[in-house]
């Protein structure tokens, strides 16, 4: 088995201890500080750390740049909202313009079937009614025929009984001569 030293031992000590660790802290921090060499030590690792007035100009300097730099983008990126914004609103008003329009027309529309629907119904009324006419035309036609028809054969016959009768006289002159 390995031995430790005793500085090992105090060092593992102080590790796994930190109530320890503060209070061996506090007892040497007078000292430290009391002696010029300890302390120009501590400073100089303290610097190393700390900003400089220098510094922090540099580090003001950035940030106005940045706030000039985003002032600037915000405004570009502002003006061209509104660049959006208004040429939005102009396809807007021009779509409502053209929607407008379109119902106006198609309640033109509206009206022009309409009345195209009343000429419609109209023209069915004449021709239901000149259907009417024409199927009492065809009455009359067919009754004509029926008379014609009839005159015709009154015609015959009487055309044959005037023949007949004529017929019947020359055989009688005839016979009687």
């Amino acid at each position: 088995m390995i031995r430790l030293s005793l500085a090992e031992k105090l060092v593992e000590e102080l590790e796994a201890d930190e109530k320890v660790r503060k209070r061996l802290a506090k007892l040497l921090l007078p000292e430290v500080v009391s002696e010029p060499d300890a302390r120009l030590a501590i400073i100089n690792a303290v610097l190393r750390d700390v900003a400089t007035k220098e510094d922090i100009a540099k580090v003001m300097e950035e940030i106005e740049k940045v706030k000039v730099t985003t002032g600037e983008e915000f405004a570009m990126l502002r003006k061209d909202v509104y660049t959006y914004i208004t040429e939005f609103r102009e396809r807007v008003s021009k779509l409502e313009g053209a929607f407008t329009q379109l119902v106006d027309r198609i309640g033109d529309l509206d009206k022009r079937i309409d009345s195209l629907d009343k000429r419609i119904d109209s023209l069915d009324k004449r021709i239901d009614a000149l259907d009417r006419r024409i199927d009492a035309l065809d009455k009359r036609i067919d009754s004509l025929d029926k008379r014609i028809d009839y005159v015709t054969k009154v015609s015959w016959a009487l055309t044959l009984s005037v023949l007949a009768t004529l017929v019947a006289q020359i055989i009688m002159r005839v016979l009687l001569r």
